[in-house]
């Protein structure tokens, strides 16, 4: 998709204007996405990147630096984390996107069909040798348990973080979103997600994809 598409600037700019004057957020996107004949796949750039004013400025309030992490409790919404790590290791560019909230997200990601892939070890590593340096108390990734053969994507993170010697673990649940936020209230612990709904209820955030795609570039530059 070609975020650069001059249609799309529009929409999001009505888009966002609607949201900044207290429209709900379905009914605008509706209204915009038929204004401008947006197909399915536009509509869910723009609900997946575009935000009122008070919605950005209180998301990007909660979002920490990875020297924070010291000593602290880091909690993974695993299959977010993981498909948004796995498009920055492909390079997929096209669908990686610094939203209106501070957080980079992939605009095509669909969690309920995530299989296990040749880029699964590679973004895993990536996640977990990235939080190594910064020295968290622990690292605990959460899957859904309704998706298929998350037990052995659980696994395969805990083979990793042994392997890297980080204390933590990788568990499967019913509910990820509330276990998460109970956690980071149980533990004090930094919550690393991209989903605006656990953002919204947790006090500090860390968006682990963009710092991973920085070191990538870093590393292409040299």
């Amino acid at each position: 998709m070609n975020f650069q598409d001059p249609i799309l600037k529009e929409a999001k700019k009505d888009f966002r204007y609607l949201l900044d004057r207290g429209f709900p957020r379905t009914g605008a996107l509706n209204f915009v996405g038929n204004h401008y004949l947006l197909d399915q796949v536009q509509r869910n750039y723009l609900n997946r990147t575009v935000f009122s004013k008070e919605k950005m400025e209180t998301r990007k309030s909660k979002l920490i630096l990875l020297s924070e992490i010291k000593g602290k409790c880091v909690l993974i919404d695993g299959y977010n984390v993981l498909i948004t790590a796995e498009s920055v290791s492909k390079r997929e560019d096209e669908v990686l996107v610094n939203c209106d909230d501070g957080v980079m997200r992939d605009v095509n990601a669909v969690f309920g069909k995530y299989k296990e892939n040749e880029n699964t070890r590679i973004a895993l590593n990536s996640i977990i040798s990235l939080l190594k340096i910064f020295k968290p108390k622990e690292v605990l990734f959460f899957y859904d348990r309704p998706v298929s053969l998350s037990g052995e994507l659980a696994r395969s993170t805990q083979k990793i973080l042994q392997s890297q010697q980080v204390p933590g673990d990788a568990r499967t649940v019913e509910n990820v979103d509330k276990k998460l936020v109970t956690l980071s209230q149980d533990l004090r612990g930094v919550v690393a997600t991209s989903d605006g709904i656990i953002i919204d209820n947790v006090e500090k955030v860390l968006d682990i994809p963009s710092y991973i795609a920085r070191l990538n570039k870093s590393q292409t530059k040299n």
